[in-house]
């Protein structure tokens, strides 16, 4: 039964973590969804907590309560559940016993280090969100003579190709020869940001490891390893209506 109150469709759908909410979303204008069963076609729909939800024709998954877990990704994987082109995924090779999860962004397939997964849709939205301005953090080797200069021009957020990108801190740890090791932080997440940066100021990146998301930071953890964040770590971080499933309904 649809009623006033309650919360969005999309974002219970995204709390039982099978997807997204922008997923969500989507699946629902596809008619992938049904609602005390009719199918619904437009995400602004508010449901109670008893609300008999189905997703191709499957019941919604009890909500467990949001999780939050560290990978460590290997280079040469893709961020994504399945790949057109056959390339192997972060999916294929997590270990075995994590429930359904899902990443909290993105790392590109020649990037590696810290991966946050989570089984909840709405903690992964809420990570995401530049507004939230968790910082993510990077230790970057580029090939070139790097002027400290250059890099300060990044703080004010450079304009490339159109394309306005937030402040960026950039710091230059050691230049060894012909390469150097730079650590570079932002609060945004474009699509290979950082390697465009970088082309901007003609340095070319060949190796990219995220060692922090926010307060969350990869430490000595295995390439290829996962670790659960503690719960009480999510209650220090997070705001209570994120990490504490019954505030949400």
């Amino acid at each position: 039964m649809v009623v006033p109150s309650g919360e969005r469709l999309a974002k219970r759908v995204a709390r039982a973590g099978l997807c997204s909410r922008r997923e969500a979303e989507r699946w629902i204008a596809a008619g992938r969804i049904t609602l005390d069963g009719k199918r619904v076609d437009s995400p602004a729909i508010n449901v109670g907590p008893d609300a008999d939800i189905r997703v191709d024709g499957e019941p919604l998954p009890e909500t467990d309560p949001p999780r939050l877990w560290r990978y460590h990704k290997p280079r040469g994987l893709v961020t994504t559940n399945r790949d057109d082109r056959g390339r192997p995924t972060v999916f294929d090779y997590l270990p075995g016993g994590l429930p359904r999860v899902m990443t909290v962004g993105r790392l590109d397939m020649d990037s590696e280090g810290l991966l946050l997964l989570t089984n909840d849709g709405d903690l992964a939205r809420h990570l995401e969100l530049p507004a939230t301005a968790w910082r993510r953090r990077y230790r970057v080797r580029v090939h070139g003579r790097v002027n400290p200069e250059n890099l300060h021009s990044l703080a004010a957020g450079p304009t490339i190709s159109g394309i306005r990108y937030g402040p960026v801190e950039a710091s230059l740890d050691r230049q060894t020869g012909a390469n150097a090791w730079l650590t570079i932080g932002l609060r945004e997440g474009k699509n290979r940001e950082i390697r465009r940066l970088m082309e901007h100021l003609d340095y070319q990146v060949n190796r990219l490891i995220r060692v922090a998301y926010g307060p969350i930071e990869l430490d000595d953890l295995p390439a290829g390893a996962v670790m659960e964040v503690p719960r009480r770590r999510l209650r220090k971080e997070l705001p209570r209506d994120i990490w504490d499933a019954d505030r949400r309904r």
